[in-house]
């Protein structure tokens, strides 16, 4: 049982279905990212585990128990559209937004003191929010997000706007978050990212879950038959020792070593096999797998399901 649990959760706003019955577990301590381009539910479903709106119907567990009102103080939601007050001071308003997460103001001044010093940004406690730079904000609010040590972290883009120092520090924050116990929920269309931290995905599409696994699987999965090769000899003896059904790409020559990516839609091609084949036709110098990017997955997968009624399961069997 996972520490939250999305079962069938539908929302619709009029005659518009937002979540057309999504359905994942996240395990406890896991980095879990929801993909998915603009409108196709992310969102919607965020301010549901929040508690923000209600879905129509479906269940959303934390811990195995519904959802309380008293739940909140155990989420901490960093939502893509930042919200400070821009004239209220950095301090005061941290200090403020700590409180209202439940802290006493003693154990708010003192988780704030750490985490001002940690950022190094302890001299701008008396400056006001408006003379903050964006990604100057988005550090203050991460702050306020973690402050509380909440259970379960929802970060939506919590790298936008950082530039690549800084998002470097945020991701090993989280990293760090989640090896102290934390549970991260993290929503996102930067698919390297994904790649480097996440530990299992959900992509969403019109409404839907269309994939669901854990990365490294999900990316197995989708990499079918696919390698680089670098080899001396002659390029009509190697496209004739791979036949019709292999698609070649040639990429950029290196001195004497020419290089080619392979794809097939085979996915029963043996790698040592396929290697003993070639050696009969090429010198080959060298031969590696690749195996396919989120990026790749991201644009396939949607593709293939809009304008579909598409479930996880169903995907995931068709991968």
């Amino acid at each position: 049982m996972g520490l939250l649990q999305i079962a069938d959760v539908r929302k619709s706003f009029g005659s518009f279905q937002a979540l057309k019955g999504v359905s994942f577990d996240v395990a406890e301590g896991a980095i879990y990212g929801l993909l998915g381009p603009n409108g196709a539910g992310k969102t919607t479903l965020i301010r549901c585990i929040n508690q923000i709106t209600n879905p129509d119907s479906g269940e959303i567990l934390l811990s195995g128990a519904p959802l309380k009102r008293e739940d909140v103080r155990r989420i901490g939601y960093l939502p893509e559209e930042r919200g400070l007050y821009k004239k209220m001071k950095v301090g005061d308003q941290a200090l403020y937004l700590a409180q209202l997460k439940g802290l006493s103001k003693r154990d708010a001044m003192k988780a704030l003191k750490f985490w001002f010093d940690k950022f190094g940004i302890a001299d701008w406690w008396p400056k006001k929010v408006e003379e903050l730079s964006k990604g100057m904000a988005q550090k203050v609010q991460f702050i306020v997000t973690v402050l509380h040590e909440p259970k379960l972290l929802i970060f939506d883009e919590p790298f936008s706007g950082f530039d690549p120092i800084n998002a470097e520090l945020l991701k090993n924050e989280i990293l760090a978050l989640r090896d102290k116990g934390a549970t991260v929920l993290f929503s996102t269309h930067n698919m390297d990212s994904v790649e480097r931290i996440c530990d299992a995905i959900t992509l969403f599409n019109k409404g839907n879950n269309v994939l669901t696994g854990d990365v490294a699987s999900v990316r197995e999965r989708f990499s079918a038959a696919r390698f680089k090769l670098g080899y001396c000899g002659d390029k009509a003896a190697l496209e004739q020792a791979l036949g019709a059904e292999w698609h070649l790409e040639e990429l950029p020559a290196t001195e004497a070593t020419q290089w080619v990516s392979l794809a097939c839609e085979r996915k029963d091609v043996k790698t040592n096999e396929l290697l003993q084949h070639l050696l009969q036709y090429v010198e080959v110098v060298n031969f590696s797998r690749e195996i396919a990017t989120m990026n790749d997955i991201f644009i396939r997968v949607v593709k293939e399901t809009s304008g579909q009624e598409v479930q996880a399961t169903d995907a995931a069997k068709e991968a």
